[in-house]
């Protein structure tokens, strides 16, 4: 007894898990889209490779290591040197550090007497500054900054890209939803066509009508049957097109089946109201514009520094340890001065030009941006409001058409009617309750655009 109840139980909460799981909403395609849409992965793998371009403009500040040996198996002289030595670039300077050991071992011509160290051979270390070109800004520091905003521009590049997505993911269940309602005007006239048929030839049976209507009803049914048998041609056209956006763990596209249809076309998603300088900078390709200047304002800096002149300094200390010349064991301090400069600069002076037009042309696009961006969701606004005035009269000249048809389907039952003006009902009927699913299509249509230009990320499942 215990068994069957549990049994029982079981059953029905798989049916009711079933019956949850039977309407497809928008919010499970957005979330698979999200995760499976294969423009969203290419553009977070475009992403990685961002990640990875910056790694590699820091790795040139890695420390570096040289090991260096000489040896002299043939000639008078029997000298050879060995060296370690290693060097890592500064984070905040164009110099850099660096230090080593040197050990010599046998003889050497007086004019090597640098090469010569003591018995425990030599340590030294020192450091290197730029003192005007290099100093601020430099060709590692300038790539390493470059490869930061490739990184913003890549991430928002993504937005950009899931955005769209999100909005053809919407677009695409919107239609899918419209397609199966018209799929249902279609299917209920049609049985009411078939209906009357039997009713009819009832009728034709006692005399009461000619055996011409009843020929004339089975061509309305034809009629009806054709149009039932194009719309649902069309609800599987806009499944295939849903799968694309719809996918499976795997990532694989789902058709959704028509008995996963919600009852009726919704709001989806509700634009928010916003100030319009938010909404404008909120916009993904807005920001990339003005992360792109950001970056020609660094290779400006970069084009700058080449006008000055190279003047570098350099502090070095060793010493020698062990038995040898009584000359060496002291610490040595070295400072050293070099000082270059380009008589002509044309190619410093092209840069320079170069990247001041191109800030002028990133200007006047990012002032052309902002206008588009305004006048669009301003224009975007005025379609919402428009289309839910127009769903509001498509629906209640739907009703209304219902209830005409309604009224003259009793008034035939009982004899009051004729079949034109029945059919004529239904027809208006299915006529009516078309334009208003195009209608509350177009309507929820605009919202989605709007949600999408205002780059509202909450509701587009992101």
């Amino acid at each position: 007894m215990i068994a069957r109840f549990l049994v029982a139980l079981l059953a029905l909460l798989a049916l009711g898990g079933a019956a949850r799981a039977q309407e497809l909403t928008l919010r499970e395609v957005l979330q698979s889209s999200a995760t499976h849409a294969p423009q969203i992965l290419e553009a977070m793998a475009r992403q990685r490779q961002a990640d990875a371009r910056l790694l590699t403009a820091e790795g040139q500040f890695d420390l570096v290591f040289n090991a260096e040996a000489t040896a002299r198996p043939l000639g008078y002289y029997n000298g050879s040197t060995a060296e370690v030595s290693a060097y890592r670039p500064l984070q905040n300077n164009g110099g850099q550090v660096y230090g080593g050991y040197r050990k010599s071992i046998g003889d050497f011509a007086s004019y090597e007497g640098k090469s010569i160290t003591n018995e425990l051979g030599e340590i030294k270390a020192g450091v290197l500054f730029s003192l005007l070109r290099d100093r601020v800004i430099d060709e590692r520091r300038g790539r390493r900054e470059l490869a930061g905003f490739d990184i913003e521009l890549a991430e928002l590049d993504r937005d950009l890209v899931a955005i769209g997505v999100q909005r053809r993911a919407i677009e695409a269940y919107q239609l899918w939803v419209a397609a199966g309602l018209r799929v249902k005007i279609y299917r209920e006239i049609f049985e009411l066509a078939r209906e009357r048929q039997s009713s009819i030839e009832r009728q034709i049976v006692l005399g009461a009508r000619p055996s011409i209507l009843g020929t004339e009803n089975q061509q309305n049914i034809v009629r009806r049957q054709a149009l039932l048998v194009r719309a649902e041609q069309d609800l599987q056209l806009q499944a295939n097109a849903l799968s694309l956006f719809l996918r499976d763990g795997l990532g694989q596209p789902v058709v959704p089946s028509p008995d996963r249809l919600p009852p009726r076309q919704v709001d989806n998603v509700t634009p928010r109201l916003v100030d319009q300088s938010s909404a404008i900078a909120a916009r993904p390709d807005l920001q990339a514009l003005l992360t792109r200047i950001e970056q020609t304002g660094i290779r400006a800096r970069l084009a700058e520094n080449e006008l000055k002149p190279r003047l570098d300094v350099r502090v070095e200390a060793s010493k020698d340890f062990g038995d040898g010349s009584p000359v060496r064991r002291p610490t040595e301090g070295i400072l050293g001065l070099r000082f270059s400069v380009p008589l002509e600069q044309r190619a410093a002076k092209g840069r320079i030009a170069e990247v001041a037009a191109e800030q002028d042309a990133l200007s006047l696009r990012l002032r052309l941006l902002e206008d588009q961006i305004g006048v669009e969701i301003a224009n975007l606004r005025t379609q919402v409001t428009g289309a839910e005035k127009l769903a509001g009269l498509a629906t209640a000249e739907a009703a209304l058409a219902r209830k005409m048809a309604e009224a003259e389907r009793r008034r035939f039952s009982l004899g009051a009617s004729d079949f034109l003006v029945v059919n004529l009902r239904e027809e208006a009927l299915a006529d009516a309750t078309i334009r208003e699913i195009d209608a509350n299509y177009r309507h929820a249509a605009s919202q989605a655009e709007l949600v999408a230009a205002l780059a509202d990320r909450e509701q587009l499942g992101l």
